[in-house]
């Protein structure tokens, strides 16, 4: 063990449905090192959480000695390692600190679970969150503000009076990815999504063309199809043009659903490109755009982990 382990130090565990990443961070938040793999929890099987965490941690348990982790995610989803409870909105941090549960692992490493969120004001059923719960927190919950969390079921939130006040699920990502790779589509498109082309753009202006003899989405993604037919769009266009249509839609759906109106400020909170482009978009939808840290899960996380960490079982 080096001198390194006189300083504080807290591994922050994404752990996903596909994906495995870990975080080591100083009490300030900033990342010492990060680890990412292919280990995700529909890869692991039940009894071998423990194993995959010992495994992956190892070198910065020698470095370091034993190892103070927090885990939010799909890891605490049924799925997962433990089942987590869901806090209902409205909730603060400390609401969500409270839920929080510590294990102690034979390597003298300290665990604890992040639980989830839940809104039961959604229909037809309560909607959930695992994980972005830590971006929220992250970003802020001072300020009053429609915070959007891109992502494959993609978030849209509203803080206000210091609590996550409401939410809705957008399977944005997930559409994304089954028609460009598993339609009519996929048998005729030549090159990846680009979100920088003209091809996005003319998709978020599909979406947001007010005319009712283009129906909607359901019959605007078929047109997507016909655009190649007539000549119009490319092959290398075309899953551009889907993504920018089915983003595109994603607003309309919530300036529907009073999310929004033009000339609000929402934020976007990620860490990946999908935020550029989320703020491209909702730039196209006249709406301003409130700064947002790029590492808000980090921040969340320490900020419920410090609010109250319970007693290890």
């Amino acid at each position: 063990m080096s001198n390194a382990a006189y300083e504080p130090v807290t591994v922050l565990l994404d752990w996903g449905t596909t994906n495995f990443r870990a975080f080591l961070v100083k009490s300030d938040g900033s990342i010492i090192d990060e680890k990412e793999g292919d280990r995700g929890i529909q890869s692991v099987a039940k009894g071998e959480h423990e194993r995959v965490v010992s495994e992956a941690l190892a070198s910065w348990r020698a470095e370091y000695g034993p190892l103070d982790i927090l885990a939010a995610g799909m890891i605490g989803s049924r799925n997962g390692w433990i089942e987590m409870p869901y806090v209902p909105t409205p909730a603060a941090a400390a609401d969500l600190a409270a839920a929080c549960r510590a294990i102690e692992l034979p390597e003298g490493d300290r665990l604890t679970f992040l639980p989830g969120l839940t809104d039961p004001t959604a229909l037809p059923f309560p909607d959930v969150m695992r994980g972005e719960e830590t971006q929220l927190v992250g970003f802020g919950l001072m300020r009053d503000m429609i915070v959007v969390l891109p992502g494959t079921h993609a978030k849209w939130a509203e803080i206000r009076n210091g609590r996550i006040e409401r939410f809705r699920t957008f399977v944005t990502g997930e559409i994304y990815t089954t028609l460009a790779n598993h339609s009519f589509l996929s048998k005729v498109a030549t090159a990846e999504r680009d979100h920088a082309t003209a091809a996005f753009a003319k998709g978020v202006a599909l979406a947001q063309e007010e005319c009712a003899r283009a129906g909607g989405l359901l019959t605007r993604l078929f047109a997507v199809r016909t655009g190649w037919l007539a000549g119009t769009i490319t092959p290398d266009e075309m899953k551009s043009r889907l993504s920018g249509l089915i983003v595109g839609w994603e607003f309309v759906e919530a300036r529907a659903g009073g999310w929004f109106k033009e000339g609000d400020t929402i934020a976007v909170v990620g860490d990946d490109d999908l935020v550029e482009v989320y703020e491209r978009v909702a730039a196209a939808f006249g709406l301003e755009l409130a700064p947002a840290p790029a590492d808000a899960a980090i921040r969340g996380a320490l900020a419920i982990s410090g609010s109250r960490l319970p007693a290890a079982q």
